[in-house]
């Protein structure tokens, strides 16, 4: 009889323990990966933003008329800067072209989005005409402003003609020509609010709205004190962006009007680019009215941050 070997089995090997990489070798390789892609575009803000705004802030101390080397005048872009009636003159202009198209061009969007969020008949075409004008370019929208708006030649006052009625002066008055330029603009902003703001009432919480109504609220009262409300995240970033736009509005101003009549319509920066590549070439003036819009733009948006922190908290 064989005698059977009682003794416990040995334990299979346990496997190697892996390799660890010490955390500050992972950091700083997480780190040099980092950086390996933000280095495009990186490179792109240092040449095409930063790079030209500290030449911009240069030049603004310059007396430059031409692209070779200028002469140091201090203050004294600023000291005419102060005493320019023209300038003052494309301020108010941007001020009242801002408080034109914000506003306006922000409610126009809330009411189409709450109008194509329902299902509707051709709401996808709706959608798409009306969202158009951002796709396109805005030299574009410009040329299709002045092709409707043109006194001699255009289709407004060419209809206005053939039903009998009188012209009217769209580029010879004033506040006509303002007028032409923000219902241009406002058609080419509108389908940007009303898509951020479609988007935005998907994360509406359909159970407080549903209980609003429960509790007797129309759909006025449910719009007013349930969907604004939670859409303010929304409406905050699009007043941002509208203000930012309209302090640099351009292509439509010097293609539809080009300023005129007089500086009715001279905005800031058309008044910058007049100065810098019109027949003067004062390339220092022109950087010291850049610099000052860029100033008042960012004032401006720091101020609009620190209202909606209040709101928040």
């Amino acid at each position: 009889m064989t005698a059977v070997d009682e003794r416990p089995a040995a334990p299979p090997p346990e496997p190697p323990e892996p390799r660890r990489t010490p955390p500050a070798r992972r950091v700083r390789g997480d780190g040099r990966a980092a950086w390996a892609l933000l280095a495009p575009n990186l490179l792109l803000i240092v040449l095409f933003l930063l790079g030209p705004l500290v030449w911009a802030f240069l030049m603004a101390f310059q007396d430059k008329r031409s692209f070779g080397p200028g002469r140091w005048s201090g203050l004294d872009n600023l000291q005419r800067l102060l005493g320019d009636d023209v300038f003052w003159r494309a301020v108010l202009n941007t001020a009242i072209f801002t408080v034109a198209t914000v506003p306006v061009g922000v409610l126009l969007g809330l009411g189409l989005a709450l109008l194509m969020d329902k299902a509707l008949p051709g709401r996808g075409l709706f959608r798409t005409v009306v969202y158009l004008p951002i796709v396109v370019s805005t030299l574009v929208v410009s040329l299709i402003g002045l092709l409707l708006f043109d006194e001699s030649v255009g289709i407004i006052n060419g209809l206005l003609r053939d039903l009998g009625l009188g012209e009217v002066a769209w580029q010879s008055d004033g506040a006509l020509a303002m007028a032409s330029v923000v219902v241009m603009t406002l058609w080419s902003r509108t389908g940007f609010s009303m898509v951020v703001y479609i988007a935005a009432l998907q994360d509406v919480d359909p159970q407080t709205v549903e209980a609003a109504r429960v509790d007797g609220a129309g759909r006025w009262a449910v719009v007013r004190h349930v969907v604004v409300p939670q859409l303010r995240p929304t409406t905050f970033f699009l007043v941002v962006i509208n203000l930012i736009w309209s302090f640099q509005v351009f292509d439509v101003v010097y293609v539809m009007t080009n300023g005129g009549p007089g500086y009715s319509t001279t905005m800031v920066v058309t008044y910058a680019y007049d100065e810098g590549f019109g027949p003067a070439r004062n390339f220092g003036y022109g950087a010291t009215v850049g610099i000052v819009l860029f100033v008042l733009t960012a004032a401006v948006t720091l101020l609009q941050l620190r209202r909606n922190a209040r709101q928040e908290d």
